[in-house]
């Protein structure tokens, strides 16, 4: 069976991939800021399961293969977590990404079909996501940093509850909270782990993230805060050693940090591309609905 991302990134579990004919990509030139398309093939990426690496075989027949290096776009065969990994694998690339659902809930994919691929492309509608950079801290003073696109969490490690002190910008805004854990969303990532632990929905437009606690025990009655994109959330572990915690971005763990560091990194880009009328707007606006 094929991987698809092994050749972007050392660690990614993914490999080769392929073309649908040409297409072209409009990138920032690096001097002017001025968009200048830029032309190539399309690469397919796909996840292990058997429904992806099938859809992938169809895809290739039908258009060609290509390597990633020579792509202007890529479509991601799989479900939710690896379009995540696609992205994270393709992060230093200026190349949109086109995500069919070959998984479960699908909710960053479009409907799988083999017809008329580049047509769909060029009419997607592209959305623009900008990751979370994680820093973390550990008890042995080591720095571990991240980018998560859906969020950063931290979690209880133990059976007793954690004690954290929230600071935003530099200002103690929570002394103390006491709770199973904490975390920060973006708009992208409103509708996953926030959205289950009672966080709010954001508008994939927003310039905020959401801070939502994870069973909060005291104070009990807090739900969390919507910051501007531009924050600094710091998180401080009160008691560590009898009271470890966890950190975790996309996938992504640190055990027994002691202080964990979250903004949004503007320097970074991920361009997903949405069939018309199907883009992350209106599936934000849909779950709220359910």
């Amino acid at each position: 069976m094929r991987n698809a991302l092994s050749d972007c990134e050392p660690g990614a579990h993914l490999r080769n991939l392929t073309k649908a004919g040409l297409w072209e990509n409009s990138v920032a030139d690096q001097q002017d800021g001025q968009q200048t398309p830029r032309r190539g093939p399309i690469v397919f990426l796909a996840s292990q399961t058997d429904a992806a690496q099938q859809a992938r075989a169809e895809l290739v027949a039908l258009y060609g293969d290509a390597p990633l290096a020579q792509a202007g776009a890529i479509v991601a065969l799989g479900g939710d977590g690896f379009m995540l990994e696609t992205l994270h694998a393709t992060q230093h690339r200026d190349v949109p990404v086109y995500g069919m659902n070959r998984g479960t809930v699908g909710f960053l994919m479009n409907s799988y079909d083999t017809e008329d691929l580049p047509a769909r492309l060029a009419a997607a509608q592209e959305n623009v996501l900008n990751p979370l950079s994680m820093k973390a801290t550990d008890a042995q003073g080591r720095v571990h940093e991240a980018l998560a696109i859906n969020e950063v969490s931290l979690l209880r490690a133990g059976p007793q509850a954690a004690r954290l002190r929230i600071s935003i910008d530099g200002l103690v805004r929570m002394e103390e909270l006491v709770c199973d854990g904490a975390l920060v969303a973006t708009p992208a990532g409103s509708t996953a782990y926030n959205y289950s632990a009672h966080g709010p929905i954001l508008p994939i437009g927003a310039d905020v993230l959401a801070l939502t606690p994870v069973a909060a025990f005291r104070p009990r009655r807090w739900r969390g805060a919507l910051l501007p994109k531009s924050a600094k959330v710091r998180f401080e572990v009160l008691d560590p050693a009898k009271r470890p915690v966890m950190a975790e971005g996309d996938g992504q763990s640190v055990r027994d940090v002691v202080s964990v560091e979250i903004r949004s990194d503007p320097g970074v880009r991920h361009r997903l591309l949405f069939d018309p009328g199907h883009g992350l707007e209106e599936r934000l606006i849909r779950e709220q609905f359910f």
